[in-house]
């Protein structure tokens, strides 16, 4: 089950990056931000009351590790990533996004001494070349060409705060419920991004974006649904139930699949038609989370139990 949330979880960021970009020239990233996570809170309010009303105390007795969770997961990382895709390619973004894998993976062996098999580290290895093989189209020299800017520090920065998120839910109170736990820093969130977002709409220069002369479409409408639902909500609710089972590195893996359902999703809604490159990236991909995770799960299942006597 926590493998399927992961999929899901990936498939709705690569719809995130997807009307992110198509916004872009709409709303500036911290109004998109703050829009995106104040309707997500109020769809998430009704649902959540008694939980949050039955933990509160809980909640303010732990306030420094719920805090800072909304400060990696929710504030920075979102407006981080709106601020990048403004100023970056959509290739160097996503082998930014790439490297949380690879960044978890390190911090989890180097600092707090996981031990990977042989197979596993095969695993991100062959995943992280699928990663580069679409990216670059199948040609590797393609990635010698790329140039760090402004907008490719930004996703950089979005990365190390995802990276440090994911490491820290490891240190969520068990007591507190998962949707209590995504209220909290979701409303935490909130309140850490509406002063950049004042700022940004009122004192900021140099900015294209005009409150006066904005209208709030059917197609603004929709687009914010989505990202208040699917990679808001859903996303966090499945992400934080995945670590808990499997841990930040293997969940990290699935982080991998970003490029292969931006691949989808543009065969769909852009007509653009996958290359022979998509396939023999998607491939090295599913290899290598094959080797990282399945074959063991699978060998698992296939373990003759021993017999209670």
């Amino acid at each position: 089950m926590a493998y399927l949330l992961l999929v899901l979880t990936v498939l709705f960021w690569a719809g995130n990056f997807v009307l992110a970009r198509s916004l872009v020239d709409i709303l500036p990233p911290f109004s998109m931000a703050g829009m995106r996570w104040t309707l997500a809170f109020l769809i998430l309010l009704p649902f959540v009351f008694n939980h949050v009303k039955r933990d509160w105390r809980l909640l303010l007795k732990h306030w420094k590790i719920v805090s800072i969770l909304s400060l990696f997961g929710v504030a920075a990382f979102n407006c981080l990533i709106y601020l990048g895709v403004q100023k970056t390619t959509a290739t160097n973004a996503t082998l930014l996004q790439s490297a949380i894998p690879i960044m978890v993976l390190l911090v989890c062996v180097f600092v707090y001494r996981e031990r990977l098999s042989k197979r596993q580290l095969m695993g991100v290895f062959s995943s992280f070349v699928g990663v580069l093989f679409i990216i670059s189209e199948g040609k590797f020299s393609t990635m010698l060409s790329l140039q760090l800017n402004i907008g490719d520090l930004w996703i950089l920065a979005a990365v190390t705060c995802w990276t440090i998120y994911s490491i820290l839910l490891r240190y969520k109170p068990v007591q507190i419920s998962g949707l209590s736990l995504l209220a909290a820093n979701i409303f935490i969130g909130n309140l850490l991004i509406y002063p950049f977002v004042y700022l940004e709409l009122f004192y900021w220069e140099g900015q294209t974006f005009s409150l006066a002369q904005f209208t709030l479409t059917q197609d603004i409408v929709i687009a914010t649904l989505y990202l208040a639902v699917f990679p808001s909500l859903l996303s966090y609710l499945f992400w934080n139930r995945a670590v808990a089972e499997v841990g930040a590195a293997k969940a990290s893996l699935f982080i991998h699949l970003l490029p292969v359902f931006g691949t989808i999703l543009a065969a769909i809604f852009l007509d653009e038609q996958p290359q022979n490159f998509h396939f023999i990236g998607i491939g090295l991909i599913f290899s290598g989370i094959y080797l990282a995770i399945i074959a063991d799960l699978v060998r698992g299942l296939r373990k003759p139990k021993l017999a209670v006597k």
